[in-house]
Formats: structure tokens, sequence, C-alpha cells
């Protein structure tokens, strides 16, 4: 008899025990689904007085007529994206992260005549004087023209580093004249 006395509380707490979890997994999932759209940023796009086009969350008062919203949902990043994402980092830091890798990196990666500017004294080895003859000096200038070369930017300039590693030989037209073949 104190058996079926002690069932019946027994399934009761059991009873009260699984609707409290329910309880719990509701209340996290409502939260997940109320939360989603709180994530989603709205996003605004306007060109100001001088041209520019601005992108951002924030409108400054006197574009909130001209701002038009933009979709961002297209900007969501699916789970194969992230995965390929976070594996490219990793990949990528254990690249940086290994010191000996990295200058062999940078060495192969530089033209095989700034490799060996890197190993070598500045070049070309001597300078012009008032006694240098003109196919001389044409010859140091061609070597310090090759050794700039792999530190010319595509602006133009001349990365700092080249000067560290050849010698400025300036042109020897003025005095040689143009170089006639």
């Amino acid at each position: 008899m104190s058996v079926l006395r002690t069932l019946p509380a027994t399934v009761l707490a059991l009873a009260l025990a699984l609707a409290q979890v329910l309880v719990l997994v509701l209340v996290l999932v409502l939260g997940l689904l109320l939360a989603q759209p709180a994530c989603a940023t709205v996003i605004y796009r306007w060109v100001d007085e001088s041209g520019r086009t601005h992108v951002s969350d924030v409108v400054p008062e006197k574009y909130r007529k001209s701002a038009t919203r933009i979709d961002s949902a297209g900007s969501d990043v699916s789970a194969v994206q992230a995965r390929e994402a976070r594996e490219l980092a990793a990949r990528e830091k254990a690249l940086a992260d290994a010191p000996g890798k990295r200058a062999q990196r940078q060495q192969s990666a530089q033209p095989a005549s700034a490799a060996s500017a890197a190993t070598s004294p500045k070049r070309p080895a001597q300078g012009v004087t008032d006694t240098t003859d003109c196919s001389t000096w044409r010859r140091l200038y061609q070597e310090s023209e090759e050794c700039f070369g792999p530190y010319r930017t595509v602006g133009g300039g001349v990365k700092q580093e080249a000067f560290e590693r050849c010698n400025v030989i300036p042109s020897p037209e003025l005095k040689c004249g143009p170089i006639r073949e």
C-alpha cells in the first residue's frame, strides 16, 4: 500500500520537472527568435553634397529624406563560407607565425635581383667620379637601375629599403650624351 501512496507523488514530481524543462526550452526558443531581428542592422545609403556615397546604420539628419534602405540579407554569411574563412585565417596565421617561413616567403616573393641584393653589399659596388669613362658610367647606371627596379612602386616611387641595397648613379646622358645603337 505504501508503494501506491508514493507513486502519484513521484509521477507528479516527474511531470512538474518535465513541465519546467519544456517551459525553459520554450523561453530559449522564443528568445532566439526574438533576438534574430535585433541582430540584423538596418543599413542606409546616401550621397552627400560633395558627391561622396556613404553607407551606414546611422544617417545624419540632413540626409534622412534622401537616404535609401539597403537590404543587408544578401550580406549574410553561410555556414560553409564561415568555415572556409576560418580555415583560410588559420592557414594564414600558421604561415605568419612561422618565423623562418616568413623570411623564406619574402625572399621567394622578391625578384632574383632583389633577393641577391639582400645578401650582397650595395649595388653597384663603385660610384662615378669626374674621371669615370662613359662606357663604365653607363654600365654602373644600368646596374643601379636594375638594382632599384624591384623596389619601384606602381605610382613611380621607390621603396625606402632600396636605398639600403642600391647606390644611386646619376644618368650619364649629361656628360656622355644619349646612347647610340
